[in-house]
């Protein structure tokens, strides 16, 4: 099966029914991305598809083809958004960051200057750590300086 995953095209022997959170950690080897529930509640698989946050666990491989998948390894650690993420101390365990940040990149691109209310409807990811607060004026910073995620 081929996958675009953060712009390069990848060739995986996976069956058409993997979750593609397992094509991408297991067989594309980004391990970035996390499992937390299995079940498409806690965001920590959270990936862009097209541009839109998903949850990886819950999609099939086999949906995700001819589509762009970005993982965090795509943001490379150069977008302002986890430029912020650090300003702000956001993390903390940082388990559930890389699906945080995905569903963020993913809001700032559809709206670049979101309210709180905004902010909250589109981050529903589970932070154990309740950073919260921080997520949003980390949110807030970027939208703010007028970057992209």
């Amino acid at each position: 099966m081929r996958l675009s995953i953060n712009g390069k095209n990848t060739e995986l022997d996976v069956e058409p029914d993997m979750p593609l959170l397992w094509a991408i950690r297991d067989e594309a080897a980004l391990t970035g991305t996390k499992f937390g529930c299995g079940v498409a509640i806690c965001g920590a698989c959270t990936v862009l598809l097209d541009g839109q946050a998903v949850r990886s666990c819950s999609i099939p491989s086999s949906a995700a083809v001819g589509r762009k998948i970005t993982t965090i390894e795509g943001l490379s650690g150069k977008s302002a958004l986890q430029k912020a993420w650090i300003e702000q101390q956001v993390p903390q365990c940082g388990y559930c960051q890389s699906g945080m940040l995905m569903a963020a990149t993913a809001l700032l691109a559809r709206k670049p200057h979101p309210t709180n209310e905004d902010i909250d409807a589109a981050m529903t990811n589970i932070c154990r750590c309740g950073t919260y607060p921080r997520i949003r004026e980390a949110i807030h910073q970027v939208a703010k300086l007028g970057h992209k995620a």
